[in-house]
Order: structure tokens, then sequence, then C-alpha cells
């Protein structure tokens, strides 16, 4: 009998245009001998089904059901393809661990941890994983130029502490730039990282759960057309993905390792995306995805296409953990 599959999208952020091409290439690669398929958006003011002909349903929020031409739908498991809040911040986890509903990825837990850049990082360093020198500031919080730029040096980077896809990141030049900066990243999140500029070459990794065991996909190394990785880098062609990264045999062993580690102190289950910069020989963290891009042109999909595992392999492998 086949299994039925909520393929959740949108979110409360500004990656939800991302997230909702993500769960189109889901919803088109999973496999239809093996699961029957519901795309539900989540909006702000709206929890839908996307029916036939782009016809909206409500779903019930009691229960996470719909009801499709008079029958009730009751869902076997959710896959999750929400960028940013409430799918990456360990709002949506918690709900569906309280009524029982299997949803792929991490915890409750682990993913509010990874989205907040700062305590990712704070708990990691007892381990030794290397980051940038920071700064940290929230909304209230006097600004104090001076001392921001004697623990970051310039250029530095000013970010949104709660934030993906690149929204409310800014990178300064000057200390009077900054004021500005640490203003636009405030209208993103309410807490802001600032990070000291690393001169080096920028990678990254993916790492899933596969076939039961930690498995690092081939890095890509990111080589943008822009000043940094931003988001028309990311998403409108303004940069070079290159998948396997240049690396040494002996750097690219070291990196994976380093990646599998991060994943695994975690408590990592599913998809992760970490991003690092390396300067010389020492690998330096910038963060983790735990609900990367899933179309085509995605890193993770690519790395994985470049390992020999095609998109319906990688989703299908996503929901085998958790429905039998």
């Amino acid at each position: 009998m086949k299994k039925r599959i909520a393929v959740i999208m949108g979110g409360y952020s500004a990656e939800a245009a991302v997230s909702l091409k993500s769960g189109k290439v889901v919803c088109e690669h999973l496999s239809k001998e093996k699961y029957e398929v519901y795309p539900i958006r989540i909006d702000r003011d709206r929890w839908v089904y996307i029916g036939r002909e782009d016809q909206e349903i409500p779903v019930d929020k009691n229960n996470f059901t719909v009801v499709i031409d008079g029958q009730q739908v009751r869902f076997d498991a959710v896959f999750n393809a929400i960028h940013g809040t409430p799918g990456e911040d360990g709002y949506l986890q918690a709900y569906f661990t309280l009524i029982g509903l299997p949803m792929t990825g991490c915890g409750m837990y682990e993913a509010a941890l990874t989205f907040n850049k700062r305590d990712m990082l704070s708990v990691l360093k007892p381990y030794g994983i290397l980051s940038a020198p920071a700064y940290y500031i929230n909304a209230g919080d006097t600004i104090d130029t001076k001392a921001i730029v004697e623990r970051t040096g310039l250029p530095c980077f000013v970010k949104a502490n709660r934030s993906g896809s690149s929204f409310g990141v800014y990178k300064v030049y000057t200390e009077a730039e900054l004021p500005e900066a640490i203003s636009k990243a405030f209208e993103v999140d309410n807490e802001v990282l600032i990070e000291g500029f690393l001169d080096g070459t920028e990678v990254s990794v993916g790492v899933i759960t596969y076939k039961g065991r930690v498995k690092v996909l081939p890095m890509t190394e990111i080589v943008s057309h822009n000043d940094f990785f931003d988001y028309e880098a990311k998403y409108e062609g303004k940069s070079d993905e290159i998948t396997p990264a240049r690396l040494s045999p002996e750097m690219t062993a070291k990196v994976e390792a380093l990646a599998a580690k991060v994943y695994q102190l975690l408590g990592m289950k599913g998809f992760s995306r970490s991003e690092f910069i390396i300067v010389g020989d020492t690998p330096y963290l910038l963060e983790m995805n735990t609900s990367p891009g899933l179309s085509e042109a995605s890193l993770l999909p690519q790395q994985a296409a470049v390992a020999g595992i095609s998109l319906s392999e990688l989703f299908d492998n996503e929901l085998a953990s958790i429905v039998a």
C-alpha cells in the first residue's frame, strides 16, 4: 500500500520562494509507485493542500489532515522542504512530534540550535571547531563600533543571526559603515552576529544519513562573482560552483572528517550542508543548514549527483528512515 507523504514548502521567511522551488522538485521526484504525494503550502496566514488546478484545501492544524472529495486524508509522514522559519528552526519539528507524525530531518532541538549561528558555533567551540572572530549584538544594545573593529578587524561581515540564503548579510569595510549595516540586519532578526573576514577558499559540504550511515558528499568550491556568496551569487548565477572542490587529497580528507564530526557532535539526522572557509591549511566553520535547497541546481543535489545518487534516490532515502 502506498504511503501518503505531505511535502511541506513555503514558510514565513524571505526564503519562501526558494522553498517553493525545492518542494516542487521533491514532489516531482518522489516515487509515484511507492508514495501518494501531497504538496502542502505553509504560509503565516494559511496552511493549504495544493490540489488539482491549484485548488487550495485548508489543512486542519489540530491533526494535520485534509478533506479531499469528502474523505479525510491522514498522512504517514512529512517531507520537510521549508527553508527558514518555521521548518528549519524547530517550530514544525516540535509540532509534528507533539501530534505523532514522522518528519524528515533533524529534531526540534537540533534544528533550533543550528538555525542560531551564534549558539551553534558556541556549542562547537569546546570541541575544537574553529570559527571566525566574532562579536554579538542584540536589539537595544549600545553599538560600540570601536570595540567591534578591535574584535573582528576590517573588513567584517554583519549577519542577521537567524536567517538563511544570505538575507540580512552585509560586508563592511570601514567602521563608519557598521551602524547602517547593523540596522539593516536588525530588520531581519533581533540578534546580530558580526564576524571577521576570512580570506580563503569557501567550500560547501553536504553530509547526510544514507542507508543508515553518515555519508559526506563531494564538496563544492564556491567562487563568487560578487564581493561574497550573497543572494545573487547563490540563486542568480553570479558564482561558479565547482564539484568536487579543487583541494588536495589531504585537505579534502581533513574537511570531510571535520564536516562529519560536526554532523555527529550536533546529533544530526537527514540532510545538512555546512559552509567552511579554508585559510592556509585551516578550515573554519561558518554555519550549517539543516534544510538546504533541493532543486536540481542546488548544491546538495549537485553533490549527490557527483556521488552517483539521483534525486529520486536522495529523497527516497530521506523517507526510508521514518516510514516502514
